[in-house]
């Protein structure tokens, strides 16, 4: 299994963008300097070109599979079809890291073209944990679950989102995806502090970082954030990414863009600022960077 790690102090081997049909012929033909790409798992479950193209590009990076579909948030369990399709692939590819989302998005059998939130209590902990622990039975090894972004709040919620997932992490020996951005847009649509929501999370478990772009939405006269992956990542949040890096040390981090698609070159760039970074936080004092 190729493994993603820094390259000296330059943090070069840490950075990923993710791999998006537009880039595809481009990547082949000139892999591009860049630590590892990450791929949607759902687009390549099936036969034809796609998984062989993949299996190409597999040859010259290391590659991550971050899925939609596994929906560790439903009470109706996993699906067991799904989840074996999504475990043959993992032995296909020998992926670095497999991710998902705390989410929900089957209910009754019938699929929602959505990642929905759940509301934190103990009884939803316990069907995750339960959800989380059969995927990575199935798979062979341990999940990282990506803290969402929110924009609603259930009437009972009891336990925060940090401790939701750092319990879930002892229960079930999974790492966590950090998704900075989400941190950022959730933190201010619900004026809490997000340098404090990374400082509750627990270290040892983060074993990814994204960073992407979000909207800014006008609504009743306040202003919302979307989770949106079209734009480049705000200066905010390239602030917390350094917060991060603090608190967590340097880890395989993904340039996240999925919408409104930009040329390579532009995703690349974002990379750059990303090992750069790294290298500062490296430079000073900061813990060294780990393999995946």
């Amino acid at each position: 299994m190729a493994m993603i790690s820094a390259g000296g102090t330059t943090g070069a081997g840490l950075v990923g963008i993710g791999l998006r049909t537009p880039h595809l012929a481009e990547i082949i033909a000139t892999p591009p300097p860049i630590g590892w790409l990450e791929v949607h798992t759902e687009n390549y479950l099936g036969g034809g070109p796609a998984p062989r193209a993949l299996a190409r590009v597999r040859g010259e990076h290391a590659v991550s599979l971050h899925g939609v579909g596994l929906s560790l948030g439903s009470a109706d369990g996993l699906d067991r079809a799904h989840l074996a399709r999504v475990a043959e692939l993992t032995r296909r590819i020998e992926p670095a890291l497999v991710s998902e989302h705390l989410s929900w998005s089957i209910a009754g059998g019938a699929y929602l073209n959505h990642l929905l939130p759940l509301p934190y209590t103990e009884e939803s902990l316990g069907l995750v944990a339960r959800n989380v622990s059969r995927a990575q039975e199935a798979l062979g090894r341990p999940l990282l679950i990506e803290n969402p972004s929110s924009y609603l709040r259930f009437s009972h919620s009891p336990i925060p989102e940090p401790e939701f997932l750092s319990e879930l992490v002892r229960r079930t020996g999974c790492g966590l995806l950090c998704d900075v951005n989400n941190v950022f847009v959730s933190c201010r649509n619900f004026d809490q502090d997000p340098a404090a929501y990374l400082d509750a999370l627990p270290a040892a478990a983060i074993g990814e970082v994204h960073l992407a772009g979000h909207a800014r939405n006008e609504a009743e006269g306040r202003i919302i954030l979307i989770d949106d992956h079209g734009s480049p990542v705000a200066d905010e949040v390239w602030a917390l990414f350094a917060r991060a890096l603090d608190r967590f040390g340097p880890r395989p981090t993904l340039i996240e863009w999925d919408t409104d698609v930009p040329a390579l070159a532009v995703l690349l760039s974002e990379a750059r600022r990303a090992e750069a970074a790294i290298a500062r936080a490296v430079a000073t004092g900061g813990p060294r960077a780990v393999a995946a």
